[in-house]
C-alpha cells in the first residue's frame, strides 16, 4: 500500500482559484473534479483549466484528477487530453467503477504513454460492490478504492445511514486489505453537522479506512485528526516493534506477537514512518 493520505478535498474543475486552498488548510490531497461538480456546458473549460493547473510543478500535496466515466464522450476526451498534455497528476480517479475493464484500459493507455500516473477506483454502484474483489486486483497501477456513498445509496434505494451502506463499507475495506491497497471513505455531506462529521471520520478510521474524502474545507481538520494516531498510540507502537524485534515479549503487561506488531506497523505508517513496515 503506497498511497498515504488522510484527507482528500474535492474541488470543482471550474474553480481554479480554489486549487491552492486544499494545501493551505492541510489537506493531504486535492481532487480536481471534472465529473459531478461540473455542468455539461462547462466540461471543456474545466478540463483545460485542470490540465493547465496540473502542468505546474508538483507539490507535497497529492493531486488527483477525477475524470468523467469512460462510458461517456467526456470521459474519453478527458483521458485523451491528459495523455496528449503530458501532465502528470499523482492519480486519476475513475468514477462509477463497476468492473476491472475500464481500469485495465486506463492502465494500458497510461502505460503506452509512458506515464507513471496511478489509479483510484470510485465504487458507487451495487455492481461495483458485487465485483469488489475483481476490481481491487485488476492492475498494479490501482492503489486505492474510494466509496461513493451518495450514488450507492441511490442505487440501493436506501437512506444515508442504512445498514447495507455499512455492509458495503466493510466489503470495500476487506477487498482493499486482501489486495494490499488503500480504502478511502466517502465524503460526509451535511456541512452543518460538525459533530457527525467527526464521528463518521473516527468510525471510518476504526473500520480500517486509510482516509476520507471531503467536500468542504471546513471538514479537513476533523478528518486529519481522526486519521492521525495519538502520541500515546505512536509511543506504544514503537515500543511494540522494539520488543517484537527481540522476539515475543510484553509491553505494558500485554503479550506482543506478530499480529500486534502488524497493527503497530500500520500506526507508524500512518505518520509516515515507512521503515516500520520492514
Amino acid at each position: 500500500m503506497n498511497i498515504r493520505l488522510r484527507s482528500a478535498l474535492f474541488t470543482p474543475g471550474t474553480h481554479t482559484e480554489r486549487f491552492s486552498k486544499a494545501g493551505e488548510i492541510g489537506a493531504d490531497a486535492l481532487i480536481i473534479d471534472l465529473e459531478d461538480a461540473v455542468a455539461p456546458a462547462d466540461k471543456v473549460g474545466a478540463r483545460q483549466s485542470a490540465l493547465q493547473a496540473l502542468a505546474s510543478p508538483a507539490t507535497s500535496m497529492v493531486r488527483i484528477l477525477r475524470i468523467n466515466g469512460l462510458d461517456t464522450r467526456q470521459g474519453l476526451e478527458d483521458i485523451l487530453a491528459l495523455l496528449d498534455s503530458g501532465t502528470h497528476p499523482d492519480y486519476v480517479l475513475l468514477p462509477k467503477t463497476e468492473s476491472s475493464t475500464h481500469l485495465v484500459l486506463l492502465d494500458r493507455l497510461l502505460g503506452q504513454a509512458g506515464s507513471s500516473v496511478k489509479l483510484i477506483g470510485l465504487i458507487e454502484s451495487a455492481r461495483g460492490v458485487r465485483d469488489l474483489s475483481e476490481i481491487a486486483t485488476s492492475t498494479p497501477r490501482l492503489e486505492a478504492l474510494m466509496l461513493g456513498a451518495a450514488d450507492l445509496a441511490a442505487d440501493y434505494g436506501c437512506g444515508p445511514e442504512a445498514p447495507n451502506l455499512s455492509a458495503a463499507r466493510a466489503q470495500l475495506v476487506q477487498a482493499c486489505a486482501i489486495a494490499g491497497i488503500a480504502a478511502i471513505d466517502s465524503p460526509y455531506f451535511d456541512l452543518k453537522d460538525s459533530a457527525g462529521m467527526l464521528a463518521a471520520a473516527m468510525q471510518a478510521a476504526d473500520m480500517g479506512f486509510a482516509g476520507k474524502a471531503a467536500v468542504h474545507p471546513s471538514q479537513v481538520k476533523a478528518i486529519n485528526d481522526a486519521f492521525t494516531p495519538t502520541a500515546e498510540a505512536v509511543a506504544y507502537a514503537r515500543a511494540v516493534l522494539a520488543e517484537n524485534r527481540a522476539g515475543v515479549g510484553k509491553v505494558d503487561g500485554q503479550m506482543v506477537d506478530e499480529a500486534v506488531a502488524r497493527k503497530a506497523r500500520r500506526v507508524l505508517a500512518a505518520i509516515g514512518e515507512t521503515t516500520a513496515l520492514i
